[in-house]
């Protein structure tokens, strides 16, 4: 029949009879350089004739309580070398139609070989086909954060080397995420974390003119030594230990990427999931802490005649540009001000020019960072320069998905060693909190430590106050003014309008907000 699709019952790793890993061996395989399937481009993962799709993201999938709800949805493809396994991943990650998709390979995770075992290599004498060759405990580890939603460190390994290059590959987590390799079923924990197993079934007649027209015009290899290769390491090692595996596929694909009809049946099903796991944050985060009084971690700028004043310009819709942007330099200012008082510091004692002693204070920390939530939130790195000198500054980009209507990490840029560092995390108005707590996620997720965070705002609705407080009880949080309400778009009333069209003299949507959707920072 032509393309055809095979459902498999009963597959799962308990009653396997396979180990943890399969028995060793101890015949040998000549190197080989396969291309990973991680794609070297950043930030989006692939390119299709339709659309990019990114690894820089992150699912909507957080309650009010600011951990993820629902783990991603994890797609095993296993199969021969040659088979089409990375073909049916991009063909299955296009028909999705979902941005934030992690495609996982595991020629990333080779063993790092020793002196004796690259010597072995060099003479074509190590096997890089046995489950052996590969680092399941780093695997399973990675996946299973990935699952969770959690950023990972991807070794980049080199072929030519036999070794991991310095620099590993952060990515972070996603709706899905497509894991693939040649012995992806051959160990029982890395089963457990797969949601949906796809066997490619190619014929091997057409993965050995794969090969040889890859290995031939890719690699420099002679005709002869392919067949070689071929007969005495892969071709045994795939009956051994990679076909015994497809009675644990839930799903056998015959002829790999040409085989549309198994393709939209795979997208169906993962379709249908994803849909069970939609979760409306904003309206979870409306919902709760109604009515409980503001949290001790709020530090709210006295609100003297020049603040109230300040914030009466500001507020007027009638208030040009020029002045909007004045005051709101001025009003940034104080803010920062008053959230370094809040940073950690130590006595220290100084000479005077008269040559007495004076007790005063000093910083009690390694550094002090700045992170801006794009756009809104970088008008106030000047302020925060003006004070701190060398400040260090970071940026974050979460937009609003406009059909879930919930926030998604699209960019961030974190300068190095961020995890030893107090973080002054800025932006303008925080109405439901759902986006300053993506924020705070990430940077929870970069080991910045809880306590050492401080999220400061111009204008906050109490709702968002709440959320940030009871998800991450340790941050501190710095505003100008809070305002009671939220109207049913989630808009703060009486709020200050679209802070970043009003500060940049961009143009307004009909139905402006607080909240802006290039930029919002609900």
């Amino acid at each position: 029949m032509d393309q055809i699709t095979r459902l498999m019952h009963g597959g799962g790793g308990e009653g396997s009879g396979l180990d943890r890993l399969l028995p060793t061996v101890s015949t040998g395989l000549s190197p080989r350089k396969r291309t990973t399937s991680q794609c070297k481009s950043e930030p989006p993962l692939l390119r299709t004739s339709k659309r990019t799709i990114y690894t820089a993201g992150r699912p909507p999938w957080y309650n009010e309580h600011g951990a993820q709800s629902k783990e991603a949805f994890v797609i095993g493809l296993c199969g021969g070398s040659a088979s089409g396994k990375t073909t049916v991943a991009r063909k299955i990650i296009e028909a999705l139609d979902v941005p934030w998709v992690v495609l996982l390979s595991m020629d990333s995770f080779y063993k790092v070989l020793s002196k004796d075992e690259q010597n072995l290599a060099a003479d074509n004498n190590y096997n890089f086909d046995h489950p052996d060759a590969f680092d399941f405990d780093l695997l399973t580890h990675t996946l299973r954060k990935l699952k969770l939603g959690k950023s990972v460190k991807i070794p980049v390994y080199d072929f030519t080397t036999h070794g991991r290059q310095k620099e590993w590959k952060t990515v972070y987590g996603a709706s899905v995420v497509i894991f693939e390799g040649i012995m992806s079923f051959a160990d029982k924990e890395l089963l457990q974390l797969l949601d949906m197993k796809i066997f490619v079934d190619t014929d091997s007649d057409i993965r050995l003119v794969r090969r040889l027209r890859r290995d031939i015009t890719e690699r420099g290899r002679d005709i002869g030594g392919v067949i070689k290769q071929y007969n005495k390491y892969v071709k045994p090692a795939f009956d051994q230990y990679i076909e015994p595996t497809m009675r644990l596929a839930d799903i056998v694909v015959p002829r790999g990427g040409g085989n549309m009809v198994a393709i939209d049946l795979i997208v169906q099903h993962v379709h249908s999931q994803l849909e069970e796991r939609e979760l409306s944050v904003r309206a979870a985060l409306a919902s709760a802490h109604q009515a409980q009084p503001l949290p001790q971690t709020l530090s709210v700028l006295e609100s003297t005649p020049q603040v109230r004043g300040m914030h009466t310009i500001i507020r007027n819709k009638e208030t040009s540009r020029d002045e909007f942007i004045f005051y709101s330099k001025r009003l940034m200012r104080l803010l920062i001000e008053r959230a370094l008082s809040f940073l950690p510091s130590q006595s220290h004692t100084v000479q005077t020019p008269q040559g007495e002693d004076y007790e005063g204070r000093s910083f009690d920390g390694k550094r002090v960072t700045g992170v801006s939530i794009l756009r809104a939130g970088e008008t106030m790195e000047p302020a925060l320069r003006a004070v701190c000198k060398d400040v260090r500054i970071g940026k974050i980009l979460i937009q609003t998905n406009q059909d879930t209507g919930e926030p998604e990490l699209h960019y961030l840029r974190l300068p190095r060693e961020i995890g030893e560092d107090h973080v002054i995390l800025m932006d303008c108005t925080v109405s439901t909190g759902a986006a300053a707590m993506m924020a705070v996620r990430v940077l929870l997720d970069h080991d910045v430590q809880e306590d050492k965070i401080l999220l400061v705002s111009l204008l906050m609705a109490e709702m968002g106050v709440h959320s940030v407080a009871y998800a991450f009880p340790q941050v501190q949080i710095i505003t100008t003014a809070v305002d009671k309400e939220v109207n049913d778009l989630f808009h703060i009333i009486p709020g200050i309008g679209n802070f970043g069209d009003r500060y940049f003299g961009t143009d307004a949507p009909p139905d402006w907000s607080d909240d802006e959707m290039d930029e919002p920072s609900y």
